[in-house]
């Protein structure tokens, strides 16, 4: 497994300008949250958290049900989108 990003911050900005370019891109919200669905599930998979916060989400990640997922991936989208 690979680390993605050592600083909260410095990930979350990181998410965010994702999803600014996906907006400036013209797709919307409702496009926008079930790729970060699936990019939840690669990251939970595929990544080592590299700090308590992303190891938190993670574990989150690994015991919620499709649905809840789904309301994690959403509520994350907003926290990186918030200015």
């Amino acid at each position: 497994m690979t680390a993605f990003g050592t600083d909260w911050e410095s990930w979350k900005k990181s998410l965010g300008q994702a999803v600014e370019f996906a907006s400036e891109l013209g797709i919307d919200q409702k496009r926008i949250n079930p790729v970060a669905q699936q990019v939840g599930e690669f990251l939970a998979q595929n990544v080592t958290p590299a700090n308590p916060e992303q190891r938190a989400i993670k574990e989150l990640w690994e015991v919620a049900g499709q649905e809840e997922k789904q309301t994690l991936s959403n509520l994350m989208v907003r926290l990186v989108s918030k200015k």
